[in-house]
């Protein structure tokens, strides 16, 4: 069986407004804040990470750079929505009204893909779907000091939605370099066709939604707009596998990266979307108590000589 990945590992989205970004995720999406630490590649910036699983564990993290730039300009080439996933249909209607009462637009429930979706817009512009999966709520661990019930808390991220320009591209690095398969297409708006690629298990968790839109400019990042998608590893040798894969293909990629937390190989597709192949271990409860998770700003081990000085340029969110 070739190398395999194993679905959706985390998100990471851009904000210009970090404390109402940590008020908005936390108290109207109702979810937990697993760790707060820094951009390791910018010290001077927040880098948020936010579960739907009190465990913080991988495929149910949203995180967000804290960055003082423009609002997003639209356009192809980029992410263009983050599924997030609810247990029943029951939950979607609880959101719906939910996000009324908090005065977030949203849409009317719909089809999409033949599941159950409720689309809408966070308060910097970044785009949502919330879907039903009733595949794995079994497995999901409560957040109790979350406003949301239960039964109706997000399950992780999942499907993600991208445009490119050049479907065939992407094609290339999705089918041949990362083994995911094209398994159906469907129509949405104005008879765009959108092709879905799974990976590893299958299912929404483990979705990319892909729509080639050649007639749209180029986007141009900015507050609101998704940075990259990072796709899960199970563990240390299948990673290095992932490396020695990029490198013998020539595919310009970061080469490993240590996040502490897990680890990482960047590169960009042709259209220049940025992936992550990311691992599951170590973990968030490496260096914090489980039960205090993202309750203090934590530093990756080579940071933590430089701790008084980055602190002291953060401002509070809480």
């Amino acid at each position: 069986m070739s190398l395999q990945l194993h679905g959706i590992h985390h998100v990471t989205a851009v904000s210009a407004n970090i404390k109402k970004n940590y008020q908005f995720y936390t108290q109207i999406m109702g979810l937990r804040l697993v760790k707060r630490s820094v951009n390791q590649d910018d010290v001077s910036a927040y880098h948020l990470f936010y579960s739907g699983d009190a465990r913080g564990i991988p495929g149910n993290d949203l995180t967000f750079f804290d960055w003082d730039i423009p609002k997003e300009q639209r356009g192809s080439n980029s992410i263009t929505r983050i599924g997030l996933r609810v247990p029943t249909l029951e939950a979607l209607k609880f959101w719906r009204n939910w996000l009324m009462e908090h005065r977030i637009t949203s849409n009317t429930i719909q089809e999409i893909d033949n599941r159950p979706t409720l689309l809408f817009n966070d308060i910097e512009g970044q785009r949502f779907a919330l879907i039903v999966d009733e595949s794995e709520s079994n497995q999901h661990v409560a957040w109790e000091k979350s406003p949301i019930p239960a039964a109706y808390q997000i399950r992780g991220q999942g499907p993600i939605w991208l445009s490119v320009q050049h479907m065939r591209y992407l094609d290339a690095i999705l089918s041949q370099v990362l083994h995911m398969r094209q398994v159906r297409q469907y129509t949405q708006k104005e008879n765009l066709q959108t092709f879905v690629y799974e990976m590893g298990p299958g299912g929404p968790a483990a979705e990319l939604h892909v729509q080639e839109e050649p007639h749209l400019p180029p986007s141009q990042l900015g507050a609101g707009a998704v940075h990259h998608v990072a796709f899960r590893t199970p563990n240390e040798e299948e990673y290095q596998q992932w490396i020695e894969k990029i490198r013998s293909l020539r595919i310009p990629n970061s080469g490993p990266v240590d996040r502490f937390w897990f680890r990482s190989l960047y590169f960009r597709e042709p259209n220049g979307i940025l992936f992550e192949i990311a691992t599951d271990d170590p973990g968030f409860a490496i260096d914090e108590n489980p039960e205090t998770l993202g309750e203090k700003v934590v530093l990756p081990p080579f940071l933590e000589p430089k701790r008084a000085e980055i602190l002291a340029n953060l401002k509070p969110i809480d």
